[in-house]
């Protein structure tokens, strides 16, 4: 193996002062970029003409139409529209797509204007994250590499709800070991992303977590049971009649943007083919990540393998996932890198985490000119990563797989 080839194997090229100056970069690139927006805003809107943090548009004027007792009607697009036009005094429309769970939180900040509504719920769900993040990496330059995840510009972009799903998430992991009603509790509130759902009461079962599903099931209730209170079946009936439509038009037509989406589903679509193929592959997608994330929990694996695991299986499994949801990812690399400091990092770890690190900067634009969905194969890389990793850890005899063994670690 030639010089450069080590190098790029054992990582030796990701030395602390050039890591650390591709984290300040990226902070820096994501301060002067919200602060050239927010500078240069007319109102509501930034420089563009759009409305400061784009989709937040969506969650404040549906909150807006819940505080005001005309919750049903967010989810009809007409009525949405003319509020989102009264708000911005422009005609460019962002919908609302999510279950009356979250209408819950969209009126809590729907009761401050819009801007200081926009800064309190980013602010409050990334320190959210961070706090998450932390608790992971405890290394004193750990949240200069999370705030200088690419994700983040994204998320803070969109104000999205990326934050506050890899907050729930990463804290259900880290929760788990020491209290599964916390961590169930944690995995309930998650319910404003269905399609997030669909691996974790399976792999919660494998691990006997018996405890935490009761408690996240009835996190699920009680919320159904305050939305019903506050507002009533209608604004129920009216989520279930719009999911045809937003299904149709923002998510299978690709109105959205295809180089958006993380998922195998999107990368057909891009392609111009056919849904039933796209459904399909995204099926197969699932199920293997399914499998994948059940065998991982089911072995002696160590619980962040698992937790780097469950989270990058549950970004897989959905069709419905976009960049602004690749918080979760940073936070499963997290994982697996904490546990690549405890017990020494194999050939090409630390470079493929280091790509993935890096992918969300250019995964949109990348994937729109060259129609290959960068961030997908990414997640794919990263998981099949983490199943090397555990099979590695539970091999007796490390040097029969030497394309496994540890960095620096010679055969006996």
């Amino acid at each position: 193996m030639g010089a450069l080839s080590e190098r790029w194997a054992s990582g030796a090229w990701l030395t602390r002062p050039f890591t650390t100056f591709v984290a300040i970069i990226m902070m820096v690139g994501t301060v002067v970029a919200l602060g050239f927006l927010f500078a240069s805003a007319n109102g509501t809107l930034d420089r563009l003409n759009r409305p400061l943090g784009t989709d937040f548009s969506s969650f404040w004027t549906a909150g807006r139409m819940a505080l005001e007792g005309h919750a049903a009607l967010a989810y009809d697009w007409a009525s949405h529209w003319e509020r989102q036009k009264q708000t911005h005094g422009i005609d460019m429309f962002f919908p609302w797509s999510y279950p009356p769970f979250f209408l819950l939180i969209a009126a809590a900040f729907a009761a401050l204007p819009y801007v200081p509504a926009l800064v309190v719920w980013q602010t409050a769900s990334l320190i959210a994250a961070l706090s998450a993040f932390r608790a992971i990496l405890t290394q004193p330059l750990a949240l200069l590499f999370a705030f200088g995840f690419p994700g983040v510009l994204i998320c803070l972009g969109h104000g999205q709800t990326g934050f506050l799903t890899a907050a729930l998430l990463a804290g259900a992991i880290l929760a788990l070991p020491r209290s599964e009603v916390f961590a169930g509790l944690l995995v309930g509130l998650l319910a404003y992303k269905p399609q997030f759902g669909l691996l974790i009461p399976f792999v919660l079962a494998t691990g006997g977590y018996w405890r935490a599903i009761g408690t996240a099931t009835a996190t699920v209730v009680a919320t159904f049971v305050v939305t019903l209170a506050l507002w009533g079946w209608p604004v129920w009936q009216a989520f279930l009649e719009s999911l045809p439509v937003t299904q149709k038009l923002v998510f299978e037509t690709g109105n959205t943007g295809f180089e958006k989406f993380q998922s195998i589903f999107a990368w057909v679509g891009l392609w111009g083919g056919p849904l039933r193929l796209a459904y399909a592959l995204q099926g197969i997608v699932a199920l293997g990540a399914l499998a994948g994330c059940l065998w991982i929990w089911r072995s002696p694996a160590a619980h962040r393998l698992k937790g780097a695991a469950l989270l990058t299986g549950v970004l897989l499994s959905s069709p419905y996932v976009l960049d602004y949801d690749l918080i979760v990812f940073g936070m499963a690399l997290a994982l697996f890198v904490a546990h690549g400091m405890e017990r020494g990092f194999h050939p090409w770890e630390k470079t493929f985490v280091a790509l993935g690190w890096c992918a969300p900067v250019v995964g949109r634009e990348f994937t729109r000119l060259s129609y290959i969905p960068l961030g997908f194969l990414t997640l794919v890389a990263i998981f099949a990563l983490i199943i090397l990793r555990v099979r590695a850890e539970q091999s007796a005899d490390v040097a029969s797989a030497p394309w496994l063994r540890p960095s620096g670690m010679a055969a006996s």
